[in-house]
């Protein structure tokens, strides 16, 4: 098949054309050498047996999550902690996808409004911040197993690594199995659940299962769209090959590999920039106008010979002295790709509703990163931008849940760059902190399918409140939303106080917004440490958890970069304005009784869970932060 012939044949064409022949019956027939082992001719010297283990095992799950980037990560964490036994299905050796050590790209999220950062909060957060605790080094190949620390702590979900979703298994409208293949044991497993989530990015399961889905640009015409071509095409973003270097301290040779191509840099545009190279060159790129997943091993190679032609300038053009001693340290072999299918939902996300500020009723997930949509050609054509940055916000848009499922597939959820939006759209979204609140989103709805017994459709028609109450709850935030939980007991609290206020006022930690956003107040603030917030009721009420949200400052991110910076935007420590101890009291028949203490707490979102007491007061005694002065804290929760 031609490979324009993929696209015009429509989905069925796509599915044949997207499955591992070894392990579909489809392709090589029924008796293949997966599916049928019973011509291995193993004799176990240990046992003195004769045959094959068997190769093939069912299991079952509430929810099974296809892809172990940010999105996936988050949509697994979220949807086992709500209560869905789930399983994490991720076809590389490491969690975090283009974050991972295989490709070392920062996880971005909203960096920049109106000069200060609008971080994201909630599963993603806690992640960067356990990173904080566990890799101050800021060493990628770490930062590997802090993401797999992250996930196999969690007590109700299983992690599967170099395994690969490769065909879903149909009952009318839903996918009834997963097929997945495990490279390192050989094993074909068939996972069974009643929700699927594909944040695998290139979403394969989803292609095999017969949902809708586009590639490529759309025309102006189709969604008003002012950075869209005059007319559709095939172009798709390319990924992009990175490495970093090391200075030795002495003059160091380099002589470029037979596959490397020459670069020369002549006509090349002026934003194509060669600052921070030691760490790599974001526009080293290739994309496609084609099927651009076929096309990766061909694009693969190419970026890996235009890396090395490009350090050969570097090098030895004369033209950077200051590389004299620079020796490549490390140097990617895996592209990290930004742009493939796009699967459709009930709603296209398009530039106008970014731009414009669109409201969304069913609003789960916010941006705010610029329109970047990298040039056609990539580094084929150097004469263009590697970015055109068409726009940039000036404060966060709304994300629709109803972009997050399947318009035809009605058990497929999906988060992260593969979601239903237009191609300018994704140039914004497809950064992985966007992404990780799509995760979360979908993670959640997850768990209210399960227990609801609806599919994801239903959820934003019926339920898409109790969705976004409890993202709320476990710390997202949806822009312009605030929570109104009605079994939150502190907003029924007849006075809520601090023992000493600097600023804000401790009322505001129950009017539903947990940040300070849009220029508004949202906080309360002690004066000095330590501190006390105290919580009456008029009469005694049933009480099993208490759930506050301190202050790690939002306004500078906390993600991993190469350059470690610290200043206004950016800080590569703990944040100083977090919570460390910290203790809970009820009152208790005229007397406070010791609920809980935490003396090294590492979390925005702090949870204290204890039996089930009668009490007409609480106590939160706050001792010490990771070094500001004061506490601030955004709300609090009580919870029979």
């Amino acid at each position: 098949m031609k490979r324009r012939e993929f696209f015009k044949k429509g989905t069925t064409a796509a599915v044949a054309a997207g499955v591992i022949p070894l392990v579909t019956a489809s392709c090589v027939g029924a008796k293949d050498m997966v599916y049928d082992r019973k011509q291995d001719k193993w004799f176990d010297l240990g046992t003195g047996k004769t045959g094959s283990n068997s190769r093939k095992k069912t299991v079952a799950y509430d929810v099974a999550v296809i892809g172990g980037g940010a999105a996936g990560i988050c949509a697994a964490v979220a949807a086992a902690r709500n209560g869905s036994k789930t399983v994490l299905i991720q076809d590389r050796p490491v969690l975090g996808g283009n974050a991972s050590s295989e490709m070392r790209v920062h996880l971005n999220g909203v960096n920049n409004i109106k000069g200060k950062a609008e971080r994201e909060t909630g599963i993603i957060e806690e992640i960067l911040l356990h990173n904080r605790f566990e890799n101050e080094q800021e060493s990628f190949p770490v930062w590997d197993h802090v993401l797999y620390d992250f996930v196999v702590r969690e007590p109700n979900l299983t992690l599967m690594l170099n395994t690969q979703a490769i065909e879903a298994v149909m009952d009318g409208d839903k996918i009834k199995s997963a097929l997945c293949w495990q490279a390192t044991t050989e094993i074909l497993f068939t996972i069974n659940a009643p929700v699927y989530i594909d944040c695998s990015g290139d979403g394969l399961l989803a292609a095999t299962s017969g949902a809708e889905y586009r590639t490529g640009r759309e025309g102006k015409a189709e969604f008003n769209e002012k950075f869209a071509p005059d007319e559709p095409d095939g172009w798709q973003m390319g990924a992009t090959l990175l490495m970093s270097s090391k200075d030795m301290g002495k003059p160091m040779k380099y002589s470029p590999p037979s596959y490397a191509i020459k670069y020369t840099h002549e006509g090349g545009h002026k934003r194509r920039k060669f600052a921070g190279f030691h760490e790599g060159i974001w526009w080293i790129e290739v994309g496609s106008d084609d099927d651009i997943i076929a096309d990766f091993e061909e694009n693969r190679h190419k970026l890996m010979g235009y890396l090395h032609g490009v350090w050969d300038y570097i090098k030895n053009s004369g033209k950077f002295p200051e590389a004299e001693n620079l020796a490549l340290d490390w140097v990617g072999s895996l592209p990290g790709r930004r742009e493939s299918r796009r699967f459709i939902g009930d709603y296209i996300v398009s530039e106008k509703d970014m731009t414009e500020h669109k409201h969304f009723d069913d609003a789960v997930a916010f941006g705010g990163w610029s329109l970047d949509e990298h040039n056609p050609g990539g580094i084929e054509n150097i004469s263009e931008p590697p970015s055109y940055f068409h726009y940039h916000f000036e404060e966060v848009y709304q994300f629709p849940f109803r972009s997050l499922y399947s318009k035809n597939v009605s058990n497929l959820m999906f988060a992260g760059r593969n979601v239903s939006q237009t191609h300018i759209a994704l140039s914004s979204s497809r950064i992985m902190g966007t992404c990780a609140l799509m995760g979360q989103a979908v993670g959640t709805a997850a768990a209210i399918c399960n227990k609801k017994n609806v599919l994801p459709r239903e959820v934003g028609q019926k339920y898409i409140k109790n969705l976004q109450e409890q993202m709320l709850r476990d710390d997202a935030f949806i822009p312009k939303r605030p929570a109104n939980d009605p079994n939150d007991l502190a907003r029924k609290a007849s006075l809520i106080f601090g023992s000493t206020t600097s600023s804000g006022d401790a009322k505001k930690l129950i009017n539903g917004f947990s940040r300070d956003i849009d220029g508004k107040n949202n906080h309360w603030q002690s004066d000095g440490l330590s501190a006390d917030l105290q919580l009456e009721w008029e009469s005694s009420i049933s009480l099993s958890y208490v759930e506050l949200k301190c202050d790690t400052n939002l306004q500078r991110n906390i993600m991993m970069r190469k350059d470690s910076r610290n200043d206004e935007l950016y800080f590569n420590g703990i944040p100083n304005e977090l919570l460390k101890s910290l203790s809970l009291e009820a009152r208790v028949n005229g007397k406070w009784i010791k609920l809980g203490v935490i003396e090294e707490n590492r979390t925005r979102l702090i949870k204290f869970k204890f039996d089930t007491i009668k009490t007409t007061a609480v106590r939160i005694k706050m001792t010490e932060t990771y070094g500001a002065e004061n506490v601030k804290l955004f709300e609090v929760r009580c919870y029979a």
